[in-house]
């Protein structure tokens, strides 16, 4: 592999996943336009893997400084640090919209949904239990779902698992939320409000409680008398569907043991983002449905009333942040993140008996409907039937019907390290236009948690569902432009100039019936397309063997990108299912 002195270049990952120019599904334009994702037979790729029974740890870079990262929760709340969970009320209306949030997606979520939230809690160990980077297997559809699952407790894709898995994988474990928890102490919207209510274990109100904005919530509808928000505790049920296990498995909302511990920032929701964003990017044909199964996932945190969606958004971005530096780490994305993805593609193609694409479209795709068709307060009923609607839902969850707090209309602001998570799903682009990409579908500037004024980028603002999801128009000046969001990633490539007439017109070479497809390349040559992915899978067996076999480290890390126009591990204790919050 290839390895410029950023990072992994576009061009390698192109030809170690084997990512062909092929027409995407649901486009008209992808029809005579190569689009970026579509992959050859993964066969080549699978050979040149390694062997996978022992894999092998891979170094891991930095993690981010979540408490750094997030401080524009104190524009909100600023915690008092002698009194876990107390503190002062900076943004009365932010804070009220997030009591009003949590409270009615809680008394609304359907049953269902209530019971896939349970299931979403989940930190258990394979093969009798499962975490939330199983869960999430509902986001690749009807048929590769199963398949994704049964290989992860079968045993099949051991590095896969070491990726992936929420509960001890190095992307899907990656970083821990405790000390931005313990930073910001912020209460957990199911505490009482005052304190002499009586409940047993470590919950006492009277050193457990949300005494802090009892004043801001008192005379709310979503609120009692005291103060107390309207929330519904799910009650404990058993798990005996075996969707995700053979096991029947006991499932807990987990309140009494939540309850001394910081809601913001969500560790369940950076988790499910760490083991969704990963799988994006591993699975980028399908990327949009998985990238809005993981909001779905920290959604039922909300449903389940054991967090607010100020902590949805800040595990968000801790989620994003964290898989953008494993991606940003050439050695990483050498060791750990190409050999899982061979694996993991050659194991689902060979169990279809077909390509990822075309597997995905045999059966139903990702749906949900988590409030039974009711519209959240200021939203929409959040209901995903198609790519489309995901890539909305996605972007709603992204700010929840808040009014933004802060300053709107700021340009652009990728922080470095964005374009990275698009490696898989534009390899032809460089990293210039990915970062483009990231700047032309990011929400506006202003919403909660936006760190556009701080001149490093802004997580709150990249909607990867869009990104991964957009039509790319290559330019004659080399820039993009993204033309369409919600469909399939595609490449358009620079349109060819009319021509001059000429007085005396001469005939081209015309083609023969019978004779191979053509694709246009973008770079002015007509190909065979049949031709063209023959090429490039015969090159990745080698390709892919060269990048397994280096391992030199870099010596200087990739440049922030400069703006354009256009619960996790909680602690470190033993047990897994004691370090989730």
């Amino acid at each position: 592999m290839k390895r410029s002195k950023a990072g992994i270049t576009g061009a390698a990952v192109l030809a170690s996943l084997a990512l062909a120019a092929a027409p995407g599904a649901g486009s008209a334009a992808a029809a005579a336009t190569p689009a970026t994702t579509a992959p050859a037979p993964s066969a080549a790729l699978a050979a040149a893997a390694p062997a996978t029974a022992a894999p092998a740890a891979a170094p891991l870079p930095p993690q981010p400084d979540l408490v750094t990262l997030l401080d524009g929760f104190t524009d909100f709340w600023t915690p008092d640090a002698d009194y876990p969970l107390h503190g002062d009320v900076v943004d009365a209306e932010v804070l009220a919209t997030n009591d009003q949030q949590v409270s009615w997606i809680n008394t609304h979520a359907t049953p269902a949904q209530q019971f896939a939230a349970l299931q979403d809690a989940q930190y258990g160990l394979s093969p009798d239990g499962y975490d939330q980077s199983i869960t999430i297997s509902t986001g690749l559809g009807s048929v590769l779902g199963p398949l994704y699952v049964q290989g992860r407790q079968s045993g099949a894709l051991p590095l896969t698992s070491a990726l992936l898995s929420s509960t001890d994988g190095s992307a899907g474990a990656f970083v821990s939320t405790e000390a931005a928890k313990e930073a910001y102490s912020f209460p957990r919207p199911f505490l009482p409000s005052q304190q002499g209510a009586s409940e047993p274990g470590p919950c006492d109100p009277a050193t457990v409680n949300a005494a802090s904005l009892q004043a801001n919530r008192v005379g709310k509808p979503y609120a009692n008398a005291e103060g107390d928000l309207d929330i519904v505790r799910v009650a404990p049920q058993l798990d005996d569907t075996h969707e995700f296990t053979a096991a029947d498995v006991e499932l807990d909302g987990d309140y009494e043991g939540l309850c001394t511990s910081g809601s913001f920032p969500s560790g369940h929701t950076t988790t499910a983002y760490q083991a969704g964003v990963t799988l994006a990017t591993m699975l980028p044909e399908l990327a949009p449905e998985i990238l809005a199964r993981a909001s779905e996932n920290g959604n039922d945190r909300l449903v389940l009333g054991v967090h607010s969606p100020l902590d949805i958004m800040g595990g968000r971005i801790s989620g994003h942040a964290s898989i953008a530096a494993l991606w940003s780490s050439p050695d990483f994305v050498a060791d750990s993140i190409l050999p899982a993805t061979a694996e993991l593609r050659s194991y689902l193609e060979q169990q279809c008996g077909d390509t990822i694409a075309a597997c995905a479209a045999e059966g139903d795709p990702y749906t949900n409907d988590p409030y039974g068709g009711s519209a959240m307060p200021g939203g929409t009923a959040q209901i995903v039937t198609d790519r489309a609607s995901a890539v909305t839902v996605y972007e709603e969850r992204m700010t929840y019907a808040f009014a933004p707090p802060g300053e709107t209309g700021l340009a652009p602001a990728v922080p470095a390290g964005a374009e990275n998570l698009l490696l898989t799903t534009f390899p032809g682009l460089s990293d210039e236009q990915r970062a483009s990409v990231i700047a032309q579908t990011e929400i506006a500037s202003g919403y909660a948690l936006d760190t556009t004024p701080t001149g490093n980028g802004s997580w709150q603002r990249v909607d990867l569902a869009a990104a991964t999801s957009a039509t790319v128009q290559l330019n004659a000046d080399g820039s993009v432009t993204v033309v369409a969001v919600g469909g399939a990633a595609t490449v358009l490539p620079v349109p060819t100039p009319t021509p001059t007439p000429t007085p005396v017109p001469t005939a081209g070479p015309q083609p023969t019936p019978g004779s191979p497809s053509l694709a246009d390349t973008g770079s002015g040559t007509i190909v065979p397309l049949g031709w063209a992915l023959a090429a490039l899978t015969a090159g990745v067996a080698a390709a892919l063997a060269a990048l397994l076999g280096s391992r030199r480290r870099l010596a200087t890390a990739r440049a922030s990108v400069p703006s354009t126009d256009g619960d996790s591990p909680d602690s470190d204790s033993a047990h897994p299912s004691e370090r989730r919050r």
